[in-house]
């Protein structure tokens, strides 16, 4: 079997059609709430759980990895996914877990937010420009502008280093390129630039 995977209209392949396809959307954009609702609540949320904040984070990991195997087992798909996914780990899973993995190895906001932004608003607007027949390279250049400003937003309110913010664009644009059969953008569109930030990051010494 290959490791890539045909473009398809994300429409037609959609349980629910046109409204799931929206629904799948707002669920994306929904994730910039994820580190507002992190930073702001996680100790509170941690603490009634009598639990540290990793561990209030690396239980919802467990929780989503037996959630989702017991959706693979049963082959269910439900409203907003693709039908693909009956039989493979979805995005949104992929998703839960590329992020959680950057809370659990860059809990900074200099970090955690411009690249969980980057996949929240990223991603989306790809998939739509390649929907409406935009060319690969001005999908490739207007995403690339959309997240360089994330990033610069995100060096301007949390101080994430400039360098870092003029490197990581261009990387989480072409992490999302990949079609590969397993796994989703949806992660690597986290986990290869999360890599990079792990990298660069003893340079710059923003996380303690």
């Amino acid at each position: 079997m290959s490791a890539q995977v045909e473009m398809t209209n994300p429409v037609d392949t959609s349980v629910g059609g046109m409204k799931g396809h929206i629904l799948r959307r707002a669920i994306h954009l929904g994730m910039v709430l994820i580190p507002f609702v992190y930073f702001e609540f996680g100790e509170n949320a941690a603490d009634l759980f009598n639990a540290t904040l990793d561990q209030l984070v690396a239980g919802f990991v467990l929780l989503l990895v037996a959630v989702e195997g017991l959706r693979l087992r049963l082959g269910i798909t439900v409203f907003g996914q693709r039908a693909y996914e009956s039989k493979q780990i979805s995005a949104l899973a992929w998703g839960g877990l590329a992020i959680c993995m950057v809370l659990l190895l860059t809990p900074e906001e200099a970090y955690a937010w411009p690249l969980i932004v980057s996949l929240a608003l990223g991603d989306p607007f790809m998939g739509e420009l390649r929907r409406k027949g935009v060319s690969d390279r001005n999908v490739m250049v207007y995403a690339t502008g959309l997240i360089l400003a994330i990033w610069l937003a995100s060096t301007y309110v949390h101080g994430t280093p400039l360098l870092i913010s003029i490197l990581l664009p261009v990387v989480c644009m072409a992490s999302e390129w990949p079609r590969l059969t397993y796994i989703d953008d949806n992660a690597t569109m986290i986990l290869i630039p999360l890599t990079l930030v792990l990298l660069l990051e003893p340079f710059f010494g923003v996380m303690a």
